[in-house]
């Protein structure tokens, strides 16, 4: 019927196919989960920050930790508010932010003079 040295190597071919669909598994649900992940309302802050510095000095900052939905058109996803206090021709102004929870990136900014 068939040799041993046939079933050996169909015996081996089974658990390559097997361990290769368990490692192509795992890696796809931790690249998955990664992905899904929210950024904090801090690292958030921060990268808002560092933007804001490339154009000058800043007095203070703040960060709603608490998420809102929001909704732009037929998009909708969660969001995070929070300001940035600058000095511009020696008046304190303030800039309210709205950014994506998930990628960080700012949806809305607005200049609110003090």
């Amino acid at each position: 019927m068939y040799n041993k040295d046939q079933i050996n190597t169909f015996q081996g071919g089974v658990a390559i196919g097997v361990g290769i669909g368990l490692l192509t598994g795992v890696t796809s649900t931790l690249l998955m989960n990664h992905y899904k992940q929210k950024l904090s309302a801090d690292s958030i802050l921060q990268s808002v920050k560092k933007a804001f510095l490339k154009e000058g000095p800043i007095e203070g900052s703040w960060i709603n930790f608490e998420k809102q939905p929001v909704r732009k058109f037929a998009i909708q996803t969660e969001g995070y508010n929070g300001g940035i206090t600058r000095l511009e021709d020696n008046h304190l102004v303030t800039y309210e932010f709205l950014a994506d929870a998930k990628t960080g990136s700012v949806l809305d900014i607005k200049r609110i003079d003090n």
